[in-house]
């Protein structure tokens, strides 16, 4: 009586282990949505003069895009970009933050900034006869994002 009670144990037990199981189920991963925040700032530049824009970036790491959308008259005219720290008074340019270019659609300024107080400055280059309107957008995006993007 033990040798069959030990049998059925062991064919239960057997049994339980060798279930099928005929769904399948499959995981997907959907990219995160960056979060971006958006700044646009407009102004005049005298003849050898400037303007400071600042911003503050909250999250180290995240990329921060600096696009001179606007410049002119004339349109075409290449005008000073530069990214700065910014201590509430004067933009000091960063290390190869600066360009000289026209306006445009795409970035003319990319990179990573760690957080705190920064600035766009659209200065004269030299070239200037007159006034110039411009109009400066920066995009800087959660470092959230790219530490998802780099498992994605």
């Amino acid at each position: 009586m033990r040798r069959s009670l030990s049998l059925l144990c062991l064919l239960l037990a057997a049994g339980a282990c060798n279930t099928t199981d005929s769904t399948t189920s499959t995981t997907s991963v959907t990219a995160p949505t960056p979060a971006v925040i958006t700044e646009t700032f407009s102004g005049t530049v005298d003849i050898g003069g400037n303007a400071v824009n600042p911003f503050t970036i909250a999250l180290s790491g995240g990329q921060v895009n600096v696009i001179l959308t606007a410049a002119g008259p004339p349109s075409t005219i290449y005008m000073g970009l530069g990214v700065g720290a910014y201590d509430g008074t004067a933009c000091t340019l960063l290390t190869g933050g600066s360009v000289v270019t026209p306006a445009g659609a795409a970035a003319e300024l990319a990179g990573y900034l760690n957080a705190g107080a920064y600035c766009v400055l659209v200065y004269d280059a030299g070239n200037q006869t007159a006034s110039i309107t411009h109009s400066v957008t920066v995009n800087h995006y959660s470092s959230i994002w790219k530490v998802m993007s780099a498992f994605l």
